[in-house]
Order: C-alpha cells, then structure tokens, then sequence
C-alpha cells in the first residue's frame, strides 16, 4: 500500500472527502529501539472514516493511500521533539493549502508509542510507525487527482501527485 517519494498516490473512487496526513515516521529496529525517522503520508478517507469507526481500515488501508521517504535520516529519539513538519497542496500552479506544526505539539511522546506498538507484537525486520498527524485541511476541502502534495519533516521532504 506504500509508495515512495514522487510516485503518484491515490485516493479511493468511492470517497468525496480526501486529505493528506503528513506525519513523522518513526524507524524502529527488531528491539524496539527509535534509531531515526523519515517522511510520511498517511492519506485518509474522512468521509468514510466518520461513517462508523470500524471504517478506519478501508478510509486508511488500500493500494497506494500512503508515502514514505525518501530516505532515513539516523536520529536519537531525545533530538526528535521538535521537529519541523509542514504540508503544501498545488492545485493548478497555485497553493490550494498550507500547514504547519511541529513535533513538539505531540500528546504522547515517541517512546510511549514505539513501546505500545512492541508490547504484543514482534517485528523481526522493525517497523515503520506513523507517528499521527497536527495538520489537516479544513472540512470544505478535499482533495482531487493532480494535486500536487508536498510534505517536509526535518530535512526530509517528498512530494508527489494524487491520482485516484
């Protein structure tokens, strides 16, 4: 379901209400243990989502609803809590939205949610964790095939057109 930097990323036919989620991806070797970070997408369906709650899934989880990279960039978890994110949606040329937070504005920290994620699970290859996004479009907004989503974490950035 993932596609990296500069691939085009899709939102469902079936969905009126589609938005970006830029997050902070943690990466997080076989023990558990924060070793760096990298950018992310975690599209949503928010229509669907905000039917019914056991909806997640489908408004989340489908062939290319989600963006990694384009690398990853070694850090201690303590230099993660204050991290720059920002998105950038082109539409036409021009800025349809724009956003940003920082890491700092995060309710749990990274270690609560990398130790959560690991508590009942094994990870024999560690994982990818998407950290939860601070920056959504507003409810008259969603998005359409061509927009071009530009999403900076640190001194990562991807971008990359929406299909659908």
């Amino acid at each position: 379901r993932a596609v990296g930097n500069g691939d085009q990323f899709r939102i469902r036919k079936d969905s009126q209400w589609n938005v970006p989620e830029p997050e902070l991806v943690l990466v997080i070797n076989r023990q558990g243990e924060i070793i760096g970070y990298t950018a992310g997408n975690d599209a949503s369906s928010r229509d669907i989502e905000g039917e019914n709650p056991l909806y997640l899934p489908q408004a989340k989880v489908y062939n290319q609803s989600c963006v990694v990279g384009p690398g990853i960039l070694l850090a201690d978890v303590d230099a993660l809590s204050n991290v720059p994110i920002s998105l950038e949606i082109r539409r036409g040329g021009a800025v349809a939205f724009e956003g940003e937070t920082s890491t700092n504005n995060m309710k749990r920290n990274f270690q609560e949610l990398a130790d959560y994620l690991f508590m009942e699970v094994d990870f024999p290859h560690g994982a990818l964790l998407m950290t939860g996004t601070g920056i959504v479009p507003g409810d008259d907004f969603t998005l359409q095939p061509g927009d071009m989503v530009k999403i900076t974490v640190g001194e990562l950035t991807i971008e990359n057109e929406t299909a659908q």
